[in-house]
């Protein structure tokens, strides 16, 4: 037990790793015959004045709010999702703070297989940090890199079917129940 109810296998390892992007121009990335569009990508910080909810994922709600005004879509245009899965209860509450489901309905989406591969928006299709681990500086990069691979059809046997278009969020830190920094990028083929 590492705190009631979560237990080893509830959090996250960290980990060692890297990951890199290759960032190009439109004119440059036509070049490319995968080329992958940044639709947005926006980094929120929390609100450092209030304690939060701690069911209420404010800084996450905000970034993904923001990410989809500015890429002009909302969560049902999404076809994946790779999320920031710290724990087994983080990856519920991002259900719900990025909008895939109403807040207190992020558990009835795993009962329907909703956010599973073949489901409505297959969440961490990766197996996430909980599979991965956490390499911390680079998981943000690494759930990217996991979007990209989708969208360009070469993820095997976790490919999730007609993929184009999918959302990558990552966070960082916790001030009284809420995120100090969460990115949300949604990206398009």
């Amino acid at each position: 037990m590492i705190v009631d109810p979560l237990t080893r296998l509830s959090c996250c390892p960290i980990a060692d790793g890297a990951a890199a992007l290759l960032i190009a121009s439109p004119q440059a990335a036509h070049r490319f015959s995968h080329s992958v569009h940044v639709k947005s990508s926006v980094l929120v910080t929390g609100n450092y004045e209030n304690p939060q909810d701690l069911a209420n994922w404010e800084t996450d709600r905000r970034g993904a709010h923001t990410a989809y005004e500015k890429a002009g879509m909302g969560p049902e245009d999404m076809d994946l999702v790779e999320c920031h899965d710290a724990f087994t209860i983080s990856e519920i509450l991002h259900y719900e703070a990025l909008g895939l489901c109403p807040p207190g309905e992020g558990g009835r989406l795993v009962d329907e297989g909703s956010v599973a591969l073949g489901g409505r928006v297959p969440v961490n299709p990766s197996g996430g940090l909980l599979s991965r681990g956490h390499p911390v500086g680079a998981t943000g990069v690494a759930q990217i890199v996991e979007v990209v691979t989708q969208l360009r059809h070469e993820a095997g046997s976790r490919q999730v079917q007609n993929a184009k278009t999918g959302l990558a969020q990552c966070m960082g830190g916790d001030k009284d129940g809420d995120t100090k920094s969460c990115t949300v990028s949604i990206f398009s083929v």
